[in-house]
């Protein structure tokens, strides 16, 4: 990774007291500013799941009740006072470690009180051979939770409602301009970060929190590189009826030489659909006919026709050997539901692409979620790479507002970027490199990931590790 100069640590405080209007649409709190403006000790831009996670789980942290945190929101305040009958086409696969961390501020529980489905196992496996790897549990405790995003935002809307002084929020926020401190200061000069909305109103941080999506204005305004391209597919999403009702507690995915296909539980009758295809095939499965659309699902998951006898020969030679090797029962492969009907209007879909923030963190400022990294939906792990940093990012900001540190400094930020980055480096490479992978159906390679799939599968330690890596 590429280092950046870092600018010397600020050590003025902004003497000024209160002056100028109230600001309007704001719980405005007193501090130390300038004329019409408000100091902040936290501003985080952007309020979708993770913006609005961080703000939660700093104002629910017992070493900020004194500190000042404001959330700028560009959307409306959106209020979800009942479930509607009919499921959300856009959902997040949460893993224990992200409900854990919504859990530490009370977020989970709503989200139980309102609607979610379990899963306990996951099936992976190949289009063009029998290879397949199965992740499950002896002692079946849940491997991760399918939640609609709406949900997962009504429940951290609710907690950010529960502490009223801790937390700001300002919706249809529209920010202009960031004004970044110099390394040098003067009594007409501001060590903080200066904020210009569309509006007019100016504000101050001590540390802006960038969660403010994959083109975000924070990182770019900040100078911060991204490295990013996009992917030569788009993602192609539905809520599914199933056939007949079952259990519904397994994760599938299929990896088609197209793209791989996703269907998770939503309840023990609907599972949602994730596609990930060609520009042109999504378009196509977006505008066909409802019955030629579940026609193509059904056989992305059951067709045979991408196999070859070369590669099942190959395959079935090593899995036999493995067989031979380790005699002990493993787990049995499943078939996947059929689907019978798509919703209405539940079909629609997004460009994928990848990209990774060269530097998490400067002096002040702070990247998290889809600002800081961009992943293929292939693994689940987009959101949950976002509430990582949340988890680390405040373990770090909480540790320095009790020993009294400045909570822009980078003594403790460079910590964050450490460690997230050693893991959504290794976690975004081995993303990337799956999505190319199996996006071939050269023989060679075929028979590798063949053998890969199958030798991993066999493993089930390495599987344990696998688990616990995509589980934080």
């Amino acid at each position: 990774m590429a280092a950046c100069t870092r600018l010397s640590r600020a050590l003025l405080v902004p003497g000024a007291t209160l002056g100028g209007p109230r600001l309007p649409g704001l719980r405005w709190l007193s501090g130390s500013v300038g004329p019409g403006q408000a100091v902040y000790d936290v501003v985080v831009a952007g309020g979708g799941m993770v913006g609005t996670a961080m703000a939660c789980a700093l104002g629910h942290n017992v070493h900020f009740r004194d500190k000042k945190i404001l959330l700028l929101e560009a959307g409306p305040h959106k209020v979800l006072d009942k479930l509607p009958a009919t499921y959300s086409n856009r959902v997040s696969s949460i893993t224990p470690g992200s409900a854990t961390l919504l859990s530490s501020f009370g977020a989970w529980d709503h989200i139980c009180n309102m609607r979610y489905k379990p899963f306990r196992r996951m099936q992976v496996w190949d289009a063009c051979s029998e290879a397949l790897i199965i992740f499950d549990k002896d002692d079946l405790d849940d491997m991760g939770y399918i939640v609609e995003n709406d949900v997962i935002m009504s429940a951290l809307s609710k907690q950010l409602d529960a502490v009223p002084d801790q937390v700001e929020v300002v919706y249809r926020s529209k920010v202009i301009n960031y004004t970044w401190p110099g390394p040098f200061f003067n009594a007409e000069t501001s060590p903080w970060v200066q904020i210009t909305l569309a509006d007019g109103r100016q504000l101050q941080t001590k540390l802006l929190i960038g969660a403010d999506g994959q083109n975000s204005g924070v990182r770019r305004a900040s100078g911060i590189q991204n490295v990013c391209w996009p992917y030569d597919q788009s993602a192609v999403v539905a809520t599914l009826h199933l056939s007949e009702p079952t259990d519904n507690n397994v994760a599938w995915q299929r990896f088609l030489p197209s793209g791989p296909i996703a269907l998770l539980p939503l309840s023990d009758t609907l599972s949602s659909l994730v596609w990930s295809t060609s520009h042109e095939h999504a378009a196509e499965l977006v505008s066909m006919e409802e019955e030629n659309f579940l026609d193509a699902i059904n056989s992305a998951f059951w067709s045979d026709a991408s196999h070859t006898d070369f590669i099942d020969s190959a395959g079935s030679v090593l899995q036999y050997a493995f067989t031979l090797l380790q005699p002990t029962k493993s787990s049995a492969r499943q078939l996947p539901p059929s689907v019978a009907k798509v919703d209405p209007k539940s079909r629609a879909l997004f460009p994928l692409g990848m990209g990774h923030a060269v530097e998490y963190v400067r002096p002040r400022v702070a990247l998290i979620g889809d600002a800081a990294h961009r992943v293929h939906p292939l693994a689940g792990q987009g959101v949950n790479m976002g509430f990582g940093d949340i988890s680390s990012l405040v373990h770090h900001l909480s540790r320095a507002a009790f020993n009294g540190k400045d909570l822009g400094s980078l003594s403790h930020l460079t910590e964050y970027e450490t460690e997230r980055q050693r893991h959504n480096v290794c976690l975004t490479a081995a993303i990337d490199l799956l999505k190319r992978l199996y996006s071939t159906t050269l023989s060679p390679v075929v028979l590798l990931r063949t053998w890969g799939l199958q030798a991993t599968n066999a493993v089930p330690p390495l599987k344990e590790q696998i688990m616990a890596f995509a589980s934080k």
